[in-house]
């Protein structure tokens, strides 16, 4: 089967057949040793029974006497000797012997190997065929000759003489043909031959489900397939920049390319159960639904997009992949774009308003009235621009914090909500990590918005305070909405908890808040609920003294205020 090549025999048949050969040889090893041993067992238990017979007719006294009788004569060969002997007591015991034995042949020689007995009397009187010395030496022995008879299994003893026990009179040969040997082993033979055909069709039946379980391990793939998988998976899994967490059926890891370790912060043994690598629960959840939808979730310093999908073939489930991307820059480029909008929308407003103002001067001027002309320039040049837009923009001194806020005020009015300054706001220092800012107080100055929208008060405010100490900038969110539910407010933070319905671009909703304190920290600062607020159905004052009924956040970003001149236009 080799000489076919290794692509045109499958690995399933190549092993099956491996294995049919090793196991008939292993079971030919062991029968021909059987056999082998079987054989020696056999021609030493005839050799016993032979030696025990010619051991009981060399003791008999009738044969003792008789052969020590024709030990001292001169026998001569001839008719009549061999008519003597034929006729004679020994041939008789003898042949008697042989038959209830079932021996080949009993043969009683006297002290010069002359045959005084044997089964074919025509050889009576004549010398035996095979050397006699060594029992008429008074030894006996055990022995496979060749003799008249043919082959046997024979055992010579000496025949002493009798009374005195001593002299060595003549010889008993007893046979026993090789044929009956072989016989009982041709027996015992087609005995163990059945265990063994059933022990080689037993290895056949596990060679046969070994190479279907190789086959089911495998998915039915040749070891080039599987070779060429494995270059495959290195080349995808290594050169490609997402991250790759593969795990099995029963959610142990299997697979961790270097990208997905460095977004997810995580190293795990193969074999390790994914509930205790390290990822975070949004993660792990994501992970564990594996529906193949992106979801956004932040994790260490990075915010990365997932997307989890179940792995199946032929319908036999084979485990889920994670796949992970880096949005980190993305996310960062998104706020510094949204930090531009913003300043974008305050121009436009800007736009909107010097249009306004100078159709109403120019009206004023073609009408003829230039006192009233003039007076309306003092006003402007007293209110200042946008002045009308957020009262109290002028304690805030940076102008990014103005456009912004102004921004998310046009935003707020277009929801039909008021936003308004906090009657403590006072930064004078520079923006100097505008992004962070946009960050986290746009994304409570949105959650704010959207609560007090939907809010049940009849009054839609949300108030932000900003408030300087040094280069530490404290911002306090309050709302009118309906505040935090209860079973929230311990999770409000976490991934994908959200007080609101809907789904975003990559996940849904639930990562402003997350994503906000995860910034806060990172600067050495945080973001807490305060408040969760009240459902009170009319404004008025809390028992805190608090004129807003919804929740309340505050923040600390320490590091994102200078002293010096703003350094947020470089930096977007």
């Amino acid at each position: 089967m080799f000489l076919l090549g290794p692509r045109s025999v499958r690995l399933r048949t190549q092993i099956l057949l491996l294995q049919v050969a090793v196991v008939g040889l292993t079971v030919g090893l062991v029968f021909g040793v059987f056999a082998y041993v079987s054989w020696q067992r056999l021609s030493d238990e005839y050799a016993q029974r032979a030696l025990s017979i010619a051991r009981t007719v060399a003791s008999d006294p009738q044969v003792r006497t008789d052969v020590n009788r024709y030990a001292d004569m001169q026998l001569k060969p001839g008719p009549e000797l061999r008519q003597e002997l034929a006729a004679g007591a020994l041939e008789t015991m003898a042949n008697a012997a042989r038959q209830r034995t079932d021996a080949l042949f009993v043969v009683i020689t006297d002290e010069v190997g002359v045959r005084l007995a044997h089964p074919d009397t025509d050889r009576l009187g004549e010398k035996v065929s095979t050397d006699p010395s060594r029992a008429l030496a008074g030894s006996e022995f055990t022995i496979r000759e060749h003799g008249t008879l043919g082959d046997s299994v024979r055992a010579k003893v000496p025949v002493l003489q009798p009374d005195s026990g001593s002299r060595v009179v003549g010889e008993v040969s007893v046979g026993i043909s090789t044929e009956a040997v072989h016989a009982q082993l041709l027996r015992d033979l087609i005995r163990a031959g059945l265990l063994i055909v059933g022990a080689l069709a037993a290895g056949v039946a596990g060679s046969v489900l070994l190479s279907r379980r190789w086959h089911g391990l495998t998915l039915g793939l040749e070891p080039a397939e599987l070779a060429e998988l494995v270059r495959e998976q290195d080349a995808v899994l290594h050169g490609i920049g997402e991250g790759v967490v593969a795990t099995d059926a029963d959610w142990r890891v299997t697979v961790v390319n270097d990208e997905g370790r460095r977004l997810l912060g995580i190293d795990p043994a193969p074999g390790a159960e994914i509930d205790e690598i390290g990822l975070t629960p949004r993660v792990l959840e994501a992970f564990r639904a594996a529906d193949g939808r992106p979801v956004q979730a932040a994790v260490g310093e990075r915010i990365v997009v997932l997307t989890a999908r179940k792995v199946a073939r032929y319908g036999r489930p084979l485990g889920a992949v994670l796949s992970v991307r880096d949005r980190t820059d993305v996310e960062s480029l998104t706020r510094q774009l949204d930090a531009v909008r913003s300043m974008s929308t305050v121009l436009r407003a800007q736009r909107h308003e010097f249009a306004n103002r100078l159709h109403l001067l120019s009206g004023l001027l073609h009408t003829g009235r230039p006192r009233d002309a003039a007076t309306y320039l003092d006003e402007l040049l007293g209110s200042g621009p946008l002045g009308a837009l957020l009262p109290g923009m002028e304690t805030l001194r940076d102008p990014y914090l103005q456009a912004f806020l102004s921004a998310k005020a046009a935003h707020a009015r277009e929801q039909g909500v008021q936003l308004r300054l906090g009657p403590n706001t006072w930064v004078e220092a520079a923006v100097s990590a505008p992004v962070d800012i946009t960050t986290v107080l746009g994304n409570l100055l949105d959650n704010a918005i959207e609560a007090a929208k939907i809010g049940q008060s009849p009054e839609k405010i949300v108030e932000a305070e900003l408030v300087q100490e040094g280069e530490t900038l404290h911002i306090t969110v309050a709302d009118s909405g309906d505040g935090v539910p209860a079973d929230l407010v311990d999770s409000v933070f976490v991934e994908g908890v959200s007080t609101r319905s809907g789904e975003g671009i990559a996940g849904g909703r639930g990562i402003g808040l997350a994503l906000s304190q995860h910034v806060a920290r990172a600067r050495g600062g945080d973001v807490r609920l305060t408040d969760p607020g009240r459902r009170a159905p009319s404004a008025g004052l809390n028992d805190d003294g608090r004129t807003l009924q919804g929740a309340e956040f505050i923040a600390r970003l320490p590091g994102v205020l200078s002293e010096g001149e703003p350094a947020w236009a470089e930096e977007i």
